[in-house]
């Protein structure tokens, strides 16, 4: 009995630890601060895979398109790295 009552409070101290790491293991991830610049992040890539892809030159607007994309998406990315 008294090696029980010693060994309680460590017993005790186990369960607690493997509670908190299994209820933290559950939580969801934070979300996204800036959702929407997420998406247009990945909009603007998805429409710059399909200037590229294409098989004409849209007039002649394919390559400024392409550079003003690269320019939107750079813009979008410091804009995030200055919110965090």
């Amino acid at each position: 009995m008294m090696n029980t009552a010693k060994s309680l409070p460590w017993l005790t101290l186990t369960a607690l630890a493997f509670l908190s790491l299994t209820q933290q293991a559950r939580t969801a991830p934070p979300p996204e601060r800036h959702p929407r610049i997420h998406a247009a992040v990945e909009a603007l890539r998805e429409a710059r895979e399909e200037l590229k892809s294409a098989a004409h030159d849209f007039c002649g607007h394919r390559a400024e398109a392409l550079e003003q994309v690269d320019r939107a998406i750079r813009q979008l990315h410091e804009a995030q790295e200055c919110a965090r």
